[in-house]
């Protein structure tokens, strides 16, 4: 397996553009500070997804939605695009361009790739796609290589993060297909690529693929199993990131009726849907399941107090000390902020950072590990800021 250098790999790519920031080190408190939002840009159309691109500093690149890829650097978004595919996109509800990620390696290798939904004489499907930059400021939209296609049954569900781990491959998030229930099984079929988190080797390809799959995945060569699965078992896993100071994969899977859920996701996990709803049996399928066999979350919390979890990241900045190595999430629908802390892996402090913070569709990473999030319906890019 190819190990890189963890920080320097995601935020200066190889050629050393930009002085890595140094990860914090957790406190030896487990309070949790509160936080304020800073407005940084507004004007976008649906943000929905925020990225670097190792060897830039100081910029962000926003997924709009329909389709669409901007800059914002000074608190200006870039008039011209930098990728602009809406022509390709089916946009609407849970569905649109999803995710950006650029190659570890950026700018020496000028690769990105996105998740997007897309329509064609087949139907509905999901679309996992390289692009080639020109340049930081412009990516040629008709240069696409199509690496992966997963057929979407219904419009809702369809996950959509991308992100590369500590080892250089790629992760992708993949919904269980959509309507209510997994009425397919998807997220419980070794076959299906729906309800999964995959993993894939986009530097090499093999057996007629774009890409090749990693030879330690966990079902490789196991029977009725597709080998690019890492963890299965999943509803919508729309955000999920590494933590870069220990490397762990933090997911969060939005609920259905009752339960949000968040997750560590290990190697070959099953984390129960649809069988499971968080850390209940899913009513609809089995009121006395046997929960034995599936891991389970990290933290739970259940409805009203929430309706649609967004997931976040570990705060390894250096800006707000006492909020190092806390993992922060949101919720899309209540528009609550939160956080929890995590010792010898329970959690030991868990609390509301803001009551009202905006509809967060993403969280966001700078280069110096601070911390950005999308509001959804108003447009805007805020900054995680110590509240004053």
């Amino acid at each position: 397996m190819r190990r890189f250098r963890w920080i320097p790999m995601i935020l200066a790519g190889f050629g050393g553009a930009i002085q890595a920031a140094t990860p914090c080190h957790d406190p030896a408190a487990t309070g949790l500070p509160r936080v304020a939002l800073r407005e940084v840009a507004r004007g976008l159309d649906q943000p929905v997804h925020i990225a670097v691109a190792p060897g830039v500093p100081g910029r962000l690149y926003v997924v709009e939605q329909p389709g669409i890829i901007r800059m914002v650097e000074g608190g200006k978004i870039s008039k011209e695009p930098f990728l602009d595919i809406h022509d390709r996109v089916e946009s609407g509800g849970e569905k649109g361009l999803l995710a950006v990620v650029f190659h570890p390696r950026f700018p020496a290798r000028r690769e990105l790739f996105v998740n997007y939904t897309a329509r064609d004489a087949r139907g509905l499907h999901t679309r996992v796609s390289r692009f080639r930059a020109l340049s930081a400021e412009r990516a040629d939209a008709r240069g696409e290589t199509v690496l992966l296609r997963v057929d979407q049954p219904y419009s809702n569900h369809n996950g959509g993060q991308l992100a590369f781990g500590p080892d250089g491959y790629l992760y992708i998030g993949m919904g269980d297909g959509g309507s209510a229930n997994d009425p397919q099984r998807h997220a419980q079929n070794p076959g299906s690529l729906l309800g999964k988190l995959l993993r894939i080797d986009v530097d090499r390809a093999a057996a007629g693929r774009g890409y090749a799959v990693p030879a330690d995945n966990p079902f490789v060569n196991m029977k009725g199993f597709r080998p690019e699965i890492w963890a299965l078992g999943l509803r919508n896993p729309w955000r999920f990131s590494f933590d870069a100071g220990s490397g762990a994969l933090w997911l969060a899977d939005v609920g259905q009726d009752r339960v949000e859920e968040i997750d560590l996701i290990r190697k070959g996990g099953n984390y129960g849907w649809h069988v499971m709803e968080g850390d209940i049996c899913n009513p609809a399928i089995d009121k006395r399941c046997d929960a034995s066999g599936f891991d389970p979350p990290v933290f739970v919390y259940r409805h009203p107090e929430g309706f649609s979890v967004t997931g976040g990241y570990v705060y390894r900045g250096n800006a707000i000390p006492l909020l190092c190595g806390a993992y922060l999430y949101a919720d899309y629908v209540t528009q609550r902020l939160w956080a929890l802390r995590l010792r010898d892996g329970r959690v030991a402090a868990q609390a509301e950072l803001l009551t009202k913070a905006a509809a967060i569709s993403s969280f966001g990473q700078d280069e110096e590990l601070e911390l950005h999030v999308a509001d959804h319906r108003a447009g805007r890019i805020l900054k995680i800021i110590a509240s004053p």
